[in-house]
């Protein structure tokens, strides 16, 4: 199990270097006042040289939270597992800026200006501009750039981009191809898609849902989101929306793919949800039986990016030839997996290929310059 105890280790740098960065950026892109700034700088305290305190909110999830760290109350957070930590001080966060309390941060996007201005910049628009060019390839090259961008969208991501380069794509994939991707999809189920970031990694994922569906690879797409903001630039149903009125407000195919988008959500044929467990300290291994059987029921389910690649295969040091299809044995129902590698976890890669990265003497894992698309048919 990975945790953030040593110093200079890729989990410790988040805590010491990437929150305090983000927190200032918070502070910097809202008005909070001295109790706001008060509780966030308590929050960084705690989280990087204290013990592990209780909420002190009242909030729907309260109960939930109180179960989940019933164990680590009072114990040093260094103690605590990564995967775990982060959700926690994310928690921690929304209750210090006021998201739960009466008053007027009530229900606030602590994120939403850095999502909004990562949708309106230039990067962005120049992508979606790019899309027209999908008009003039064939079928196969057309189904391979749609999941590329899916894929490399993923480096879209706010909190990756507090501590790191996120403009280097590398050598590009290091574990499969758009081919295998698509050999999962008959037309035969629903297709369910857990999501990752907003703004413009989201726009790539809906341009993704609305190929499977004029193909005929889905007849019914069910998008996961996060009930609430979450690390970072996690993609909750405002954001879906937010994306949405800027595809539709584009020109080009970026428009003609937002009002496709919108006519299948009032039809019923793409579905938006935001499940209580995507914002939950936990990996896919202890999925709530609600969840459990609509997966078991996908066609297939494709999971998107770095935080649900570990909660996928888990959060801990794997060998990085320990095969994809062992790892997520726990799934009950086929899955792909679409990420650019930014933390420490990875599985399913040849031995030749994880041998060459290590040699090469860059941190391959967690820069964000390699990239995998892995499947397993399931059952």
């Amino acid at each position: 199990m990975i945790n953030i105890a040593e110093p200079g280790s890729f989990a410790w740098r988040v805590f010491h270097e990437r929150h305090p960065v983000m927190i200032e950026r918070l502070c910097a892109a809202h008005p909070f006042g001295p109790d706001v700034r008060d509780e966030l700088d308590a929050l960084l305290r705690e989280s990087t040289a204290g013990v592990v305190e209780p909420l002190r909110d009242d909030a729907p999830d309260h109960d939930a939270w109180s179960a989940w760290t019933a164990e680590r109350i009072g114990r040093p957070w260094s103690e605590a597992p990564f995967l775990w930590a982060e959700s926690y001080f994310f928690r921690k966060l929304l209750a210090a800026t006021g998201f739960f309390a009466p008053g007027p941060w009530r229900g606030v996007d602590p994120f939403a200006p850095m999502k909004r201005a990562e949708l309106a910049n230039a990067a962005t628009g120049e992508t979606l501009k790019a899309l027209d060019n999908l008009r003039e390839l064939d079928e196969a090259e057309r189904d391979a750039a749609v999941v590329q961008a899916a894929v490399w969208g993923n480096q879209a991501d706010l909190a990756f981009q507090l501590s790191t380069d996120a403009g280097n794509t590398g050598a590009g994939l290091v574990a499969g191809r758009s081919e295998d991707f698509w050999s999962l999809f008959d037309g035969s189920g629903p297709v369910h898609l857990v999501a990752d970031n907003a703004a413009g990694e989201l726009a790539a994922d809906l341009v993704l849902v609305d190929h499977l569906l004029t193909t005929g690879r889905a007849p019914r797409v069910v998008l996961h989101v996060k009930p609430s903001p979450y690390y970072v630039s996690d993609a909750t149903p405002t954001d879906v929306l937010e994306v949405l009125n800027h595809l539709a407000k584009s020109s080009g195919m970026a428009g003609e793919v937002g009002h496709r988008i919108r006519e299948s959500l009032r039809d019923g044929r793409i579905e938006v949800r935001a499940h209580p467990f995507f914002c939950a300290p936990l990996d896919f291994g202890d999925l709530p039986e609600d969840l459990r059987d609509e997966f078991a029921s996908a066609a297939v389910t494709i999971v998107k990016g770095d935080l649900n690649y570990r909660r996928l295969v888990g959060d801990r040091h794997w060998p990085a030839t320990m095969p994809f299809a062992d790892a997520v044995s726990h799934f009950p129902g086929p899955v792909a997996a679409l990420r650019v590698l930014k933390s420490e976890v990875v599985v399913g890669l040849d031995a030749g290929t994880a041998s060459a990265l290590d040699a090469g003497g860059e941190p391959w894992r967690t820069n964000g310059s390699r990239a995998l698309i892995q499947t397993c048919p399931g059952g």
